[in-house]
């Protein structure tokens, strides 16, 4: 298998965010204890943090018994799940980026802190997010937003609440984690990329769980499902130098196979946790545009194009 160019697929800027990352937050930080994972994440997300935008506040509330961060703004809400590989983040880690989406679309946005691992094993997560979602949506409509860890989270809470027929309009899923193959495709290909390696993944993959994580849960491994059908409009996105890459595709796929709505974008020379560039790359800044223009699509029920 021939291996990706990544000084030529990378432009500079990326490497510049790159190392800044690698600066605060090692390669080498998840084979550390957890308490000192997630004081060194702690750290590294403060590095990047930006003021609000005018005008964007927030306050603190617990919601369905979690602890959430409350940015008020117009409907529907957006419910934010952060990323960390259900391991670190919070929170304060998450706080500019739902800042400046509610400044982008003028929506009301909620993050929610779920609970970690090891601490709290699956379903906790999973459970956490459920309650807030179907606690918002019984105040009105709603479009769930999650990044890496989080996107896995706001996929599995779509397919768990179907039943209740919420009034979810849409999901936008950014680099998630579904459940995909390791031993093919984006896997293999950028098992080595930077910020996030195939060993990450496997590692948070499997700290989630007592046991061997559970390969066929559509809880945790949306991708796992038997039914499409019934999602909401969906939205994902991948970064093309990320092991994960290949689930964004194979996701929208399934919805669309079903007979669903559902995009998929591969923001090209971006890395996993890319988000966290937004304000220092061209092509971070870029995808953080398409992200919120595709949530105010749905807040007004639009399909993403």
């Amino acid at each position: 298998m021939t291996k990706p160019d990544y000084q030529t697929l990378i432009d500079a800027e990326t490497w510049a965010f790159i190392d800044r990352t690698n600066a605060h937050y090692p390669p080498d930080t998840a084979t550390l204890s957890i308490a000192e994972q997630r004081a060194i994440y702690d750290r590294m997300c403060a590095a990047f943090d930006t003021p609000y935008p005018a005008g964007v506040t927030a306050h603190d509330a617990v919601v369905a018994g979690v602890p959430c961060r409350i940015y008020p703004g117009a409907r529907p809400t957006v419910l934010y799940l952060h990323g960390g590989g259900y391991v670190v983040g919070g929170l304060h880690s998450h706080d500019g980026v739902c800042a400046d989406i509610r400044a982008a679309t003028g929506l009301t946005v909620v993050s929610a802190d779920y609970r970690l691992s090891p601490e709290h094993r699956h379903p906790a997560a999973f459970d956490d997010a459920c309650a807030v979602a179907r606690a918002l949506a019984a105040e009105g409509p709603l479009i769930l937003v999650g990044d890496s860890a989080g996107g896995n989270l706001a996929a599995a809470a779509c397919h768990a609440l179907r039943p209740l027929r919420l009034p979810i309009l849409g999901q936008v899923l950014i680099y998630p984690g579904l459940g995909g193959d390791v031993d093919r495709g984006s896997y293999l290909t950028h098992a080595e990329a930077p910020m996030l390696t195939r060993d990450d993944v496997l590692f948070y993959k499997g700290i989630r769980h007592d046991g061997p994580p559970p390969e066929d849960d559509p809880t945790v491994h949306p991708l796992r499902d038997t039914d499409f059908s019934g999602l909401p409009p969906t939205l994902a996105i991948a970064a093309e130098c990320d092991p994960l890459a290949d689930d964004a595709r194979a996701y929208a796929e399934k919805i669309t196979s079903a007979g669903g709505h559902a995009a998929w974008i591969v923001e090209k020379g971006l890395v996993h946790g890319y988000l966290r560039a937004r304000t220092s790359v061209p092509r971070a800044r870029d995808s953080f545009d398409r992200i919120t223009a595709a949530i105010a699509g749905f807040a007004g029920m639009h399909p993403p194009a």
